[in-house]
């Protein structure tokens, strides 16, 4: 007869409470070797334990039940080893993403804040290559990096080249409801093949020139301006983007904000 495992035995060999293994059963995750038909205890078998303290390492890196099952049913070492390697990756990045936010708050706490300078300037309007899309704030940057990366492609192969900086339209929705639809733009000489007039405005801007994750400061700053001097104005954000260096480098810039003003100061 092969040796069996009481559920409090299994416990204290792979360190899982009682209430996560039964849950882990629920789950369909961990069955017990036997259930007794008669008491309903749950018994395991000294083989299982290691399948018991790989998931719950896996679990402690917070790799999702579905994955965990992928990891425990996969067919060879190869295809066990991809699903953990992407969960890896996302745990690096929110990593990244987590000290970034630490290093920003520190800034905040510690510095008060950027030191910028305000002033209001009279945008013309531009022909502009032209791109938009209904987005929202998380997927925001990764649809932003994209969209410049195929309006600069676009201008190589027109061999056209641009008579201002990048930049990108935000309406009052996407702050107040999360989602809306953002214009990315590369202005280009009037007359070119598909551009399009972008509206000039009258606009307070200040120029911020540091971590994306800081960004909302210079808001602050503009925004602050704007309401103390009583000179809002309806309309879209818009930021523009200076480069340090090569123009095709999206990440490598000064970021110019923008915020609609009325036409009496």
């Amino acid at each position: 007869m092969s040796t069996r495992l009481s559920i409090g035995d299994f416990s204290r060999m792979t360190f899982l409470s009682v209430k996560t293994l039964r849950h882990y059963h629920e789950v369909g995750l961990l069955a017990p070797a036997e259930i007794d038909a008669h008491s309903g205890y749950r018994y395991y078998r000294p083989d299982q334990v290691g399948s018991a303290q790989l998931i719950r390492r896996l679990r402690d890196l917070d790799l999702p039940v579905p994955q965990v099952r992928e990891v425990l049913a996969a067919p060879d070492a190869t295809t066990r080893d991809a699903v953990i390697a992407q969960h890896l990756d996302r745990m690096t990045r929110q990593l990244e993403q987590t000290q970034a936010t630490v290093e920003s708050l520190r800034r905040l706490l510690f510095s008060g804040g950027p030191e910028l300078e305000v002033s209001v300037v009279e945008e013309p309007d531009v022909w502009a290559l032209v791109a938009r899309a209904v987005v929202g704030g998380d997927e925001a940057p990764a649809w932003w990096v994209q969209t410049f990366t195929e309006l600069h492609a676009a201008l190589r192969s027109a061999r056209v080249k641009r008579t201002g900086p990048d930049g990108t339209l935000f309406p009052t929705e996407f702050f107040t409801e999360g989602a809306a639809e953002l214009t990315c733009f590369v202005p280009v000489p009037e007359g070119t093949p598909g551009s399009e007039r972008i509206a000039g405005d009258r606009l307070a801007t200040t120029v911020y020139d540091g971590p994306f994750g800081d960004l909302d400061t210079a808001y602050g700053v503009v925004g602050t301006t704007v309401t103390e001097r009583a000179i809002a104005s309806d309309g879209p954000i818009r930021e523009r983007y200076l480069p340090r260096g090569d123009e095709d480098d999206l990440l490598d810039h000064r970021t110019v904000v923008c915020w609609p003003v009325t036409a009496a100061d």
